[in-house]
């Protein structure tokens, strides 16, 4: 991938995603329950999933150590994403349990303190960022986890002020990591966690938040979220995805009117990378429609980009059909478009 291409930079954490094992018992006793061991993490996710639609991709990533490193590094590199955003780190590998309800949605535990994911510098972001990026995604527990989240929120606030790409931000709140004991051993509290996402979103071009991450960030945004939309796109980004499960994508611009899109129907084995998967479905699209600017996206209308929210829609629900973060690639869409 040369530096110069119009190129997607994915900014986050990497992490081991230990997923239940349906079809294997838990022992005589039912204390022994199997997991398997898949990639996962927002921004690992958003990454294979782009470059599994064939879009210009680096991840933007600290590569820590353990056994398992080894499969984060493939499975990046097998979607072709470029590996030139890797950081050789010296900590662990976050590593989360994953539990599943009855209707897919994800449970987490968390073992990720002292992980590589919070150590970004100014310096470490400066070599990796590709002189190409087009679109700066960044979200999740590594835009909000000290002391790594200043170095990202100062790069975030150079890109946005120079102009040369569009911004991303997508909340993706863990409640266990931004509050409580566990945030407190990570440096976390809710009102830090809060100041430190508006200071990100003050700076976003596109924002892609889910009807959970209001549940913690704004409760009582949640009696309308019609209205919660189209206030979140009058503070500053210019396209806002306001994701509420299987219940209609809703699209606000500011000065428009708010757009609902009905997400397709499908079998779903879980919801995990989900959101990740609607998020790169969208910058593959406006990367392919040239769309890298806010000037750029600001003039989009409607009926160019809701093709590409649909799309981004059908990624997500894909993704739902199978178990973990296992978005299709550019072929499966096709076909599944037609």
């Amino acid at each position: 991938m040369s530096s110069d291409s119009a190129v997607l930079s994915v900014l986050g954490e990497l992490v081991v995603d230990l997923l239940p094992d349906s079809s294997a018992d838990a022992g005589p006793q039912g204390t022994a329950p199997h997991y398997i061991a898949r990639p996962g993490g927002n921004a690992l996710n958003v990454a294979v999933a782009a470059g599994r639609l064939g879009a210009p991709v680096r991840l933007l990533a600290r590569l820590g150590t353990g056994p398992l490193a080894a499969s984060l590094r493939r499975h990046v590199e097998l979607a072709g994403v470029d590996l030139a955003g890797l950081v050789p780190a010296a900590e662990p590998v976050s590593l989360a349990v994953v539990g599943l309800g009855a209707d897919g949605s994800p449970d987490y535990g968390f073992h990720v303190q002292g992980a590589a994911d919070w150590q970004w510098s100014d310096a470490e972001l400066a070599a990796v960022l590709p002189a190409g990026t087009a679109i700066l995604h960044v979200g999740s527990i590594s835009s909000w986890t000290p002391p790594g989240c200043e170095a990202i929120a100062r790069l975030v606030e150079q890109v946005a002020a120079s102009g040369r790409a569009l911004v991303s931000v997508d909340p993706n709140i863990r409640p266990m990591l931004a509050g409580g004991p566990v945030g407190a051993t990570l440096g976390n509290t809710p009102e830090d966690v809060r100041a430190r996402l508006r200071r990100l979103l003050a700076r976003a071009d596109v924002v892609k938040v889910s009807a959970e991450d209001l549940a913690w960030l704004e409760p009582e945004a949640l009696d309308d979220l019609d209205a919660t939309a189209l206030r979140w796109a009058d503070r500053g980004a210019a396209l806002v995805l306001l994701t509420d499960g299987g219940a209609p994508l809703r699209i606000a611009r500011p000065g428009r009117s708010l757009l609902h899109r009905e997400p397709p129907r499908v079998e779903v084995a879980d919801t995990v990378g989900a959101g990740d998967s609607l998020a790169a479905g969208l910058f593959a699209g406006l990367l392919e429609a040239g769309v890298t600017t806010r000037a750029a996206l600001q003039d989009l209308p409607d009926d160019r980009l809701l093709p590409i929210v649909d799309d981004a829609a059908l990624v997500a629900a894909l993704t739902c059909t199978r178990v973990g973060a296992d978005p299709p690639t550019r072929a499966e869409l096709a076909a599944a478009r037609r």
